[in-house]
């Protein structure tokens, strides 16, 4: 195994509430993915996930918390501090939630949406996040809209490798999808990933990173709704010069958009998830990441979407010393 590498999952857990359609959270599906993350070997460094609640009726109404105002990733750490408990082991995993958008009636929160991270604090420090404001890249296309529209936010936190002092940037996010609003979202049989609303947002993520991962080395990850091949996944493999992990080791062709299904919805299976890099990573491998409908998968029936796992070096920093014989 290489002692520098480090490894990272992104995965779109759907509320936790996979068993009730995502229209409800319950202790099941909290325990049963903690236990599939604690199995991972080696543990990834960094988790990153999509599609968690804040505290709201959804979250709630069949999961009472503990104490009032406990969140859904609080009550899901709590599993995890129990899964490592029964195994004997330590929990080494600091937990970061992004808030995105709050729906309401009244006072009464419906709803909620949110990113979320887990760092692996034996392996890795948090130097930065935007915990307190995660940029918004929503684009509206509907003016008038614009308030019922689920927001799209970027998490981000720059890390640094105990090791060595290393560091890097991870970037998490959640696309929208494409909007019915646009004349394009009628005029292609294939709309993932082509909505003028997805590129818009894309372009504000890679501004974005560009302009807070400086020279470092960074990844994005998250469920961006767009399969390989799309308008959205050619513009950040193209013009923003990011590299899809997936591609980098073989797992996929990016030409094609319907070879490794990570999300399903009844019949249907698309590949929406992703996780690309920039400035100095080099992708090793993506063990254990399976397609959506695997059942040999440790995550299978956990969610609609399937996680990515990937491990990765980081190039030796600018300046760093070069050793020479003689």
């Amino acid at each position: 195994m290489n002692d520098s590498a480090l490894r990272i999952a992104t995965y779109n857990v759907r509320y936790f509430g996979h068993m009730l359609r995502g229209l409800a959270s319950t202790v099941g599906p909290k325990r049963r993915v903690a236990a599939a993350l604690s199995s991972l070997d080696p543990l990834p460094d960094v988790v990153c996930l999509q599609e968690v609640e804040t505290s709201s009726l959804r979250s709630t109404i069949a999961h009472r918390p503990k104490q009032p105002g406990e969140t859904q990733l609080a009550a899901f750490m709590d599993r995890m501090v129990e899964t490592f408990g029964a195994q004997a082991r330590d929990m080494p995993y600091e937990a970061f939630y992004f808030r995105a958008h709050n729906y309401k009636l009244g006072e009464v929160s419906l709803y909620t949406t949110g990113l979320a991270m887990l760092v692996n604090t034996r392996t890795l420090q948090v130097d930065t996040h935007n915990v307190a404001a995660p940029q918004h890249i929503t684009h509206h296309h509907v003016q008038r809209l614009k308030d019922r529209k689920q927001s799209r936010i970027c998490a981000h936190m720059r890390l640094v490798r105990r090791s060595d002092g290393r560091g890097f940037h991870i970037f998490n996010t959640h696309l929208s999808l494409p909007t019915p609003f646009a004349k394009e979202f009628w005029a292609t049989k294939d709309k993932m990933g082509g909505g003028p609303n997805q590129l818009h947002e894309a372009r504000k993520l890679a501004e974005f990173m560009r302009v807070h991962s400086g020279n470092e080395p960074y990844i994005v990850c998250g469920d961006f709704n767009s399969p390989p091949a799309s308008p959205v996944f050619r513009y950040l493999t193209g013009e923003a010069c990011l590299t899809c992990a997936q591609a980098a080791v073989g797992q996929i062709d990016p030409n094609t958009s319907r070879g490794f299904p990570t999300a399903g919805f009844m019949h249907m299976r698309m590949h929406l998830d992703h996780m690309f890099s920039g400035g100095g990573v080099r992708w090793l491998d993506t063990q254990e990441t399976c397609p959506f409908g695997d059942a040999q998968s440790r995550f299978h029936g956990l969610s609609d979407h399937m996680p990515i796992i990937a491990r990765f070096e980081l190039d030796a920093a600018p300046g760093a010393a070069v050793s020479s014989a003689g």
